[in-house]
């Protein structure tokens, strides 16, 4: 195989409990990780005779630092083998926004790769080499619902599906992952991700009183413009609305596509705004 195109799906968070400090400096948290499969970055691999990246956007780095050339190298490295590739990204989900687009990206280019290079990668392998990238890498190498344990890795797939329309708006602030972390305050306390659901659909009054991202505390406090979008989409009829992982997207889901597209135009040419309706 010449020639890999690849979309690399976005996510939200319904739900992020950080639960405890490791030991290791990481955290151990739960959450329910959803794809949204319609918000992609577009990924196309092609056989050269020298390795070459490129990106359509100066707002994430076009070297080493990106995750999808340390997904290269990494695979370079376990396997032994030269991998000369020819790799275009074209961006479309919002860098540090908590869609995970970084993440999404480096596990479409393991998943591509694997299989350009016939590296003979099983699942397995191929996310504990995600887990090596990032913390939500490994959710992206299926890119189905699940609940996400221990730093997110650790994953129970789930059957349920989202039918209502999901608006994502992001106002272009970036949120340092580390800087949330170090603000975070740990709440032990384990949700039950799988009583929300019922006949494989989301009961919304639960998640409605039910779920919380612990992070909207701090970036709330320091960024009072993002919780103004939250408030506003209740306002206007979200059925949930939430920050997704560490900022500073917030979504909502709305109970019809006409109210959902009445509040886009409400923050279009303003903010970053998606809606999400792959039915």
């Amino acid at each position: 195989m010449k020639y890999i195109e690849i979309k690399a799906p976005a996510k939200i968070n319904i739900g992020l409990n950080i639960l405890e400090k490791r030991k290791d400096d990481f955290h151990n948290l739960s959450t329910l990780f959803y794809p949204i499969v319609d918000l992609y970055d577009l990924l196309t691999f092609e056989m050269s005779d020298q390795f070459d990246f490129k990106c359509n956007t100066t707002t994430v780095p076009n070297d080493d630092s990106n995750l999808v050339v340390k997904a290269k190298n990494l695979l370079e490295n376990i396997s032994g083998k030269k991998i000369n590739v020819k790799i275009i990204l074209e961006k479309n989900i919002p860098s540090q926004a908590g869609l995970g687009g970084g993440s999404s990206d480096a596990a479409a280019t393991l998943i591509s790769l694997n299989e350009m290079f016939q590296l003979g990668l099983d699942y397995k392998k191929l996310n504990e080499l995600a887990l090596q990238l990032g913390s939500d890498v490994p959710f992206f190498i299926k890119s189905k619902p699940a609940i996400g344990t221990s730093r997110g890795e650790i994953l129970e797939y789930v059957d349920f599906e989202i039918f209502e329309p999901i608006l994502i708006i992001n106002p272009g602030i970036n949120i340092s992952t580390k800087e949330a972390f170090q603000n975070i305050s740990v709440n032990n306390l384990n949700f039950d991700f799988h009583s929300l659901i019922e006949n494989e659909k989301l009961n919304y009054e639960l998640v409605r009183s039910r779920v919380k991202n612990d992070f909207e505390k701090f970036v709330f406090r320091k960024y009072p413009e993002i919780e103004n979008i939250k408030l506003k989409l209740y306002h206007d009829g979200a059925s949930f609305a939430l920050m997704s992982g560490s900022g500073s997207s917030i979504y909502g889901i709305f109970p019809d596509l006409k109210s959902a597209e009445t509040v886009k135009q409400y923050y279009h040419g303003n903010y970053f705004c998606f809606l999400s309706n792959p039915h």
